[in-house]
């Protein structure tokens, strides 16, 4: 509700300060609209994460939390300890917010950027733990390989961010599947995280949904993409306890295989072409099927349902056998090869018109 709330706050205050993404042949839309969405994510999370600090930090001693019963008092002690780890993500999520803002406004570097973000990552990645541990004992090894990934997420959620309710649909999606996986694995803190995310996303996206009233622009895609990360990162895959299964830690991969390949596919035309990678276009994904007569809204579902058939499988991972895991991958590249002949189809279909 309070990003729903933000979020029309943010609409209004876009357009009086002039906050719009105006009509060009490099985007889809036709209208000018607003990119105050970033901004409402932002506060929304920051607002909850915030509160909830005050709350436990001021309120735990005294036993004005008892009320909550044993199940919720158990973890105040292990959230204290957090406390440190939150204030960093906050930092970080500010610096893209406001990185995101400013691009937005003045249309930055893109080499500035990627600087700016690998920075955050690796702060993210030392200093808050967000970062892979397994099989790598080298803090600076994982920390350098996290960093690496966190930019790679952030910046494929910002080339989704091309279609009315691509990125925040998606983002949610994902966010739920990596919530299950934390939740089965019995993280409480990571869970939380990924609750107050897909809050954040899901009041957004009531006014981002086909056909948007609203855009996230940078401000918003840059911190989309960093959370996401950071949950995938957090999220506990690996079970030796249970089932020793090492492939489990692919589930990443699987469940971002939707964002990856849109992000891999659209870098590949753009280089072919001898364009910058860098420089947006319409020739993502989502506009590719499009180009086949879907409507933005079929366009969007369509995306939704390739990540929920590629996500929902990973969630099994870390429980089923080598055969198992082996039938999730095809599956997934089964998804993305249906997804490419549709593609080539609609192509050809032009090129015969």
């Amino acid at each position: 509700m309070l990003s729903v709330i933000l979020t029309v706050v943010a609409k209004k205050l876009a357009i009086r300060a002039g906050l719009v993404a105006q009509p060009a042949e490099d985007r889809y839309h036709r209208m000018v609209i607003p990119l105050g969405g970033g901004i409402a994510i932002f506060s929304t999370i920051s607002i909850i994460i915030l509160t909830a600090i005050a709350v436990v930090k001021f309120l735990a001693g005294p036993g004005y939390l008892d009320w909550f019963g044993q199940s919720v008092t158990i973890h105040t002690d292990g959230f204290l300890s957090k406390i440190g780890q939150l204030v960093i993500i906050l930092f970080v999520v500010l610096v893209l917010f406001v990185l995101g803002l400013w691009d937005d406004k003045k249309h930055l570097s893109p080499f500035f950027k990627l600087a700016v973000q690998f920075a955050v990552a690796i702060i993210a990645a030392f200093f808050a733990d967000i970062r892979v541990e397994l099989f790598i004992e080298s803090k600076i090894i994982t920390s350098l390989l996290s960093a690496v990934w966190i930019v790679l997420i952030i910046n494929a959620f910002n080339f989704l961010d091309n279609m009315d309710g691509a990125s925040a649909g998606i983002a949610v999606i994902i966010s739920c599947i990596l919530f299950t996986a934390s939740a089965l694995s019995g993280q409480v803190f990571v869970g939380g995280l990924a609750l107050v995310f897909i809050g954040a996303l899901s009041g957004f996206l009531v006014f981002n949904f086909p056909p948007a009233k609203i855009f996230m622009g940078d401000a918003g895609s840059l911190v989309v993409g960093f959370f996401v990360a950071m949950l995938s990162l957090r999220t506990t895959y690996y079970h030796e306890a249970q089932s020793g299964q090492w492939y489990a830690v692919f589930m990443p991969l699987v469940v971002m295989a939707v964002p990856l390949y849109d992000f891999i596919s659209v870098t590949g035309l753009r280089i072919s072409q001898g364009k910058s990678p860098f420089i947006g276009d319409t020739q993502h994904f989502s506009h590719r099927l499009k180009k086949h007569g879907l409507t933005d809204t079929q366009t969007v579902l369509t995306l939704y349902l390739a990540t929920l058939c590629t996500g929902l499988g990973a969630i099994f991972l870390y429980q089923v056998n080598l055969a198992g895991a082996i039938l999730i991958f095809i599956q997934t590249v089964m998804v993305l090869s249906i997804v490419a002949i549709f593609e080539t189809t609609a192509h050809n279909d032009k090129a015969a018109d």
